[in-house]
């Protein structure tokens, strides 16, 4: 019995140990890489709401530090990771109506252009410039502001920062 436990223990361990590279978020960070930098990305969207470029940029290094055991750098000339861009648009559009001509339900996007540089690749074979949207639908009726457009642009940046996160660091 002694021998069936001391066995099911080294098992166990093997099982466990596996694969040093392995991450059940499904991240893949290169050896040797310790730091991420993410540069203020600038509001450049024709219709500008205040505040949503810092508040983006938070999100992005609040999910990388969240998700990684990356060291937030404090410039870009001593980071291994380098996410820049800017927003690129924001609107709300109608997207249904009533048979009164109302909206009866609009849209707001956000669009963020992201580049992105592994500075431990030197082939750029990492690196991309692409953009990365999302929008969300609200009731015809309801106005977006106040807390009802801080809970919108709070979702579409959850989703745009988790789409950069994988773009940049998960292999699906």
């Amino acid at each position: 019995m002694k021998k069936l436990q001391i066995t099911l223990l080294l098992l166990s361990c093997f099982c466990f140990n596996s694969c040093g590279f392995y991450s059940f978020t499904g991240i893949s960070i290169q050896p040797g890489t310790e730091s991420f930098y993410v540069s203020f990305f600038q509001n450049n969207a024709p219709i500008v709401e205040p505040g949503i470029d810092r508040d983006f940029s938070f999100a992005l290094s609040d999910l990388i530090q969240n998700q990684t055991s990356l060291n937030l750098a404090t410039n870009a000339a001593n980071a291994d990771l380098i996410y820049e861009g800017e927003i690129v648009d924001y609107y709300i559009a109608p997207q249904t109506a009533t048979s009164d001509n109302l909206a009866a339900q609009n849209r707001l996007t956000i669009v963020v252009l992201c580049r992105f540089t592994n500075t431990k690749k030197e082939d750029g074979s990492d690196d991309f410039e692409k953009r990365f949207s999302f929008f969300v639908d609200t009731p015809g009726n309801s106005q977006l502001v106040g807390s009802a457009l801080d809970s919108a642009i709070a979702e579409i940046f959850e989703r745009i920062t988790q789409d950069i996160f994988n773009e940049s660091l998960a292999n699906w």
